[in-house]
């Protein structure tokens, strides 16, 4: 078997399924497979192939795909693409297999296994982006940059910066991936764009949570005082807003539940 690792990062993942395709078609698709490094513990009798992001061949599989099959194809890819999940690289490309042979009837094909994968995979990727769109808290830096962190599963930071976009257009922000060490930088009045941390950016930044102002505490004494202490619930309260995805709310720093 010739395994095919690259980077978690889209222009690598394409990258990937590209030279991948190009070796199937000479030992054919089923000797090969595809997964996202690290690779924590290699098999001792496959071959292993890093592959580094290229441009030009990740352009070349984005055209294929909203070409030859279609731009919803190539969505639910982009989403399974930012997945956590270990089986997300080559789940992309036993669809793409599927895909590139019905063109864009593949996502009507609801009973192939390797359709419901990719399906699965874009819903728990829009259901996290979708919980941290209203889990996300800022911190204001002098009252010039607000900056929000985060700690996904997923990598959904883009996905969740495109709906402050629209609410916050004409504020300088970020939102930081603790986890990846990366930031969706939005600057007054433009464009979200993806900036992977230095170590000394990345400790820098950290600070900013411990930066309080008059806002801050007012919100974390409006949440206690709504509450009705004859209704509590932190059983429900866990399944509507999970322990791992309470570490950078205000309103929970200095709560225990």
């Amino acid at each position: 078997m010739k395994i095919y690792t690259c980077k978690d990062r889209l222009e690598d993942i394409m990258t990937c399924i590209y030279d991948a395709w190009s070796e199937a078609l000479r030992i054919g698709h089923d000797q090969i497979q595809l997964k996202k490094e690290p690779i924590l513990q290699q098999t001792m009798f496959d071959e292993y192939v890093h592959v580094d992001g290229d441009n030009v061949k990740a352009e070349k599989v984005i055209r294929s795909v909203r070409r030859d099959i279609s731009d919803e194809a190539y969505l639910d890819v982009y989403y399974a693409s930012l997945s956590v999940e270990e089986d997300a690289l080559q789940a992309i490309y036993n669809f793409l297999r599927v895909g590139f042979a019905v063109g864009s009837k593949v996502l009507e094909q609801y009973s192939n296994p390797h359709v419901i994968r990719m399906l699965e995979l874009r819903r728990k990727v829009g259901n996290e982006s979708h919980h941290f769109n209203e889990f996300a808290r800022f911190q204001s830096l002098d009252r010039k940059v607000y900056v929000s962190h985060l700690e996904p599963k997923s990598d959904v930071i883009m996905l969740v910066g495109r709906h402050f976009a629209d609410r916050m257009p004409s504020e300088h922000w970020m939102i930081i991936d603790d986890n990846r060490k990366t930031a969706c930088v939005h600057p007054k009045d433009g464009t979200n764009y993806l900036r992977y941390l230095t170590d000394d950016e990345f400790e820098s930044l950290r600070k900013t949570e411990q930066y309080e102002d008059e806002y801050t505490e007012m919100w974390k004494t409006f949440f206690q005082a709504v509450a009705i202490k004859e209704r509590e619930n932190y059983v429900c309260q866990r399944n509507l807003f999970p322990i791992w995805k309470r570490k950078h709310a205000v309103e929970f720093r200095t709560l225990r539940i």
